[in-house]
């Protein structure tokens, strides 16, 4: 086309143009009043469809609904401006990122976020074919604009905050297992301070006496280590993220290995350790977790039984759980403080070096089995910790 065409054609291009325009306008009009017009047949239809979402089926319709009304509001607000950039102002109430973070807690995968919203996209989409309007061009620039910018807001909080989940976890086990590193560590010092003291001024041979003070040496150097691991992970919330691996357990050879091998930290408290688990009980757990368990409350009740005896029971219930406690004739709690004692970093022992981290792993790996955990105390008379573990599903 040279230039004399051109300048004849010219108005025809822009009278079509203009054309293109109006109608552009009028169809995003109409959808806006669409869209506000049956936002409730929309939310309906939505909810009907996102309930085929695993992590949706257990929600109520206000947590399900979220922010997803004051969305419909800002499709239809962006429509009716022509808008070609998503509204950008906080929705009043709730916002994309928020709703990313919601529905972390709500334990959805990051593909049934995105799932939602184009669910819901599908949904307009519906609405406006029902209607014979057509969604081609501009109407549907528009609304991919605001629905693709809300899922990547809601996309990155939901990935942010989950790699943040995954690292706390993370560091949380590793701060208890430092933990628990100190009990049988604490056995090993104590033991090989028998064996120095049972050796008296006798003239042992000399190898033998650099090879226990190379041994307590070490196990000093690996508990400063154990302890700069803990206290670098101190400012952590206990949140119950743990992989079980459970099958039959027989408790009784459980309880009596830590009983031989807490004896020498017993032993220098004349506190006895009494194992009563019947022979032939079985316990459907994650066996490394549920020694972990044991071990703590038995270490926690030598600590707080410096002349006396720790029982160590078990029983199965009727329905096949079965219920393990820890008792002893020790000093006892204070019953304002039986609320808080599974709480992280809550001790009485802060002086002699204790943490408070015990009760609190304790709490977390009978919350991963979905068990139950109790106390019962009396000052002076000594306490009793429980735990109920379910029996495994038929």
């Amino acid at each position: 086309m040279n230039l004399c065409q051109y300048k004849r054609q010219a108005p025809l291009v822009s009278a079509a143009l203009h054309g293109d325009l109006e109608n552009n306008i009028n169809t995003l009009e109409q959808l806006a009043d669409l869209v506000e017009q049956k936002s409730e047949a929309l939310l309906t239809q939505w909810r009907g469809m996102v309930r085929a979402l695993p992590s949706a089926k257990g929600l109520s319709i206000p947590t399900l609904n979220d922010h997803v009304p004051a969305l419909l509001g800002e499709v239809a607000q962006a429509f009716r401006c022509n808008a070609d950039e998503s509204i950008v102002e906080v929705l009043v109430q709730g916002s994309p990122p928020e709703h990313g973070l919601q529905r972390l807690h709500n334990g959805f995968q990051i593909e049934e976020v995105v799932a939602e919203y184009n669910l819901l996209r599908g949904c307009i989409h519906d609405l406006a074919t029902a209607h014979q309007i057509n969604l081609q061009g501009k109407p549907f620039h528009v609304m991919n604009l605001v629905f693709d910018g809300a899922i990547g807001l809601a996309v990155q909080t939901f990935s942010v905050n989950r790699a943040l989940e995954v690292q706390r976890r993370r560091e949380e086990y590793l701060s208890f297992i430092a933990h628990d590193l100190r009990t049988p560590l604490n056995a090993v010092a104590l033991a090989s301070k028998v064996l120095e003291a049972s050796l008296g001024n006798a003239t042992p041979d000399q190898r033998a006496a650099r090879m226990l003070k190379v041994l307590q040496r070490n196990v000093l150097s690996m508990s400063a280590l154990v302890t700069k691991v803990i206290e670098e992970n101190d400012n952590l919330n206990t949140e119950s993220g743990i992989r079980l691996e459970r099958r039959d357990v027989d408790l009784w050879p459980l309880v009596e290995s830590m009983v031989y091998d807490l004896n020498p930290v017993a032993g220098t408290g004349s506190t006895s350790l009494l194992n009563q688990v019947p022979e032939e009980l079985v316990i459907y757990a994650d066996a490394n977790l549920l020694r972990r368990m044991m071990q703590n409350l038995i270490a926690n009740a030598i600590t707080h039984t410096p002349h006396g005896e720790v029982v160590i029971g078990a029983v199965t219930l009727e329905d096949g759980a079965v219920e393990c406690w820890v008792s002893d004739n020790g000093r006892g709690i204070e019953q304002q403080r039986l609320d808080v004692i599974f709480e992280k970093y809550e001790t009485e022992t802060k002086e002699q070096g204790g943490l408070g981290l015990g009760l609190a792993i304790v709490k977390t790996f009978v919350e991963a089995h979905q068990g139950s955990l109790a106390v019962a105390s009396t000052v002076g008379q000594g306490s009793r910790f429980s735990f109920i573990l379910p029996a495994r599903s038929r």
